[in-house]
């Protein structure tokens, strides 16, 4: 089956058209034939949206698709939040959100993870509408998942108007000239590298924007505070990338600096931790924040740097 990542907010049909050179008619003709599985999962609405990291495959024929079932798994997550309509886990590095290809068939995924814990709380579990969001594989740290398609709805209309606020922790190569930044630069598909994203010669670039301060620094890294403003795939790692600081132990978006740091501190995995997530619950009329422990990983690699892990006043 043809399969295709998504990089931007689109309509389903809209997107299938542009990935498979086909007709808008056609692609929503065939996802209303059941020919086209989002994330695992048949969709038949070809007005559904989808967003940056989903997988869309459509089968050679147009014949039917066949959903792909997602096993409960105990990947024993740690919830960070809970009420009624959601909860917040605490994602582990190195596990992807949801089945796509190049993942070994058995290998087990955050949506496995969730199909346990939702089990466990004799929850129904619909593969379509629990990821509120998403992170990529080597990323730690607060996840939003709903428990509900309402909840979902709501939560997601939260991103779409930006109201949700998103702090990561990156530790980068090198100390920027500025102590606290503001970096405004569109984001899209690498010309050449289909797998990556870029803010130079990229196509169909979008808005992209995130905020930094300095939290520590020594000689030659920084832990970073990073808040998105937008929320484009691999963002943070293009535009430290794009500033010349790259993310520590990041394979992708390197510099001769970062990759001399990393092989001499022994860093193998990538230092960005999503940290804090203030968002409201549609239960309640409050806004909450979640922080989600730095991993041991981080911290040893903060502690091998010289650098200060954040205080209690600045979460």
């Amino acid at each position: 089956m043809p399969t295709f990542t998504v990089s931007e907010r689109s309509r389903l049909d809209v997107f299938l058209a542009d990935a498979s050179s086909c007709s808008r008619v056609k692609a929503g003709t065939l996802v209303r034939d059941g020919a086209v599985l989002l994330n695992g999962r048949l969709v038949r609405k070809p007005a559904h949206l989808v967003h940056p990291g989903d997988i869309v495959e459509r089968t050679d024929s147009g014949e039917r698709a066949s959903e792909s079932r997602i096993t409960p798994k105990d990947l024993q997550l740690m919830i960070l939040y809970e009420d009624a309509a959601c909860l917040v886990i605490r994602k582990p590095a190195g596990i992807a959100m949801h089945p796509a290809p190049g993942l070994k068939k058995e290998e087990p995924t955050i949506l496995n993870g969730i199909a346990f814990l939702f089990r466990k709380k004799h929850l129904p579990f619909s593969a379509a509408s629990v990821l509120v969001h998403r992170l990529d594989r080597e990323t730690t740290g607060c996840l939003l998942v709903a428990k509900t398609p309402q909840a979902h709805a709501a939560l997601q209309k939260q991103f779409k108007d930006r109201t949700i606020r998103k702090t990561y922790l990156a530790i980068v190569a090198g100390i920027p000239t500025e102590s606290e930044a503001h970096i405004d630069a569109p984001i899209g598909r690498h010309v050449s590298e289909r797998t990556k994203m870029s803010v130079m010669g990229a196509t169909h670039a979008r808005s992209a924007q995130t905020t930094y301060h300095v939290l520590s620094a020594e000689h030659d890294a920084a832990l970073l505070a990073c808040d998105l403003h937008t929320g484009r795939t691999h963002q943070i790692r293009v535009h430290l990338s794009a500033i010349g600081h790259p993310v520590l132990g990041d394979n992708t978006y390197t510099s001769s600096e970062s990759e001399r740091l990393s092989e001499q501190k022994r860093i193998d995995a990538l230092c960005l931790h999503a940290w804090k997530l203030t968002f409201r619950s549609p239960v309640e009329k409050r806004k909450r924040t979640i922080i989600a422990p730095l991993p041991p990983l981080l911290k040893k690699t903060l502690q091998s740097l010289s650098l200060t892990p954040p205080s209690k006043a600045e979460k």
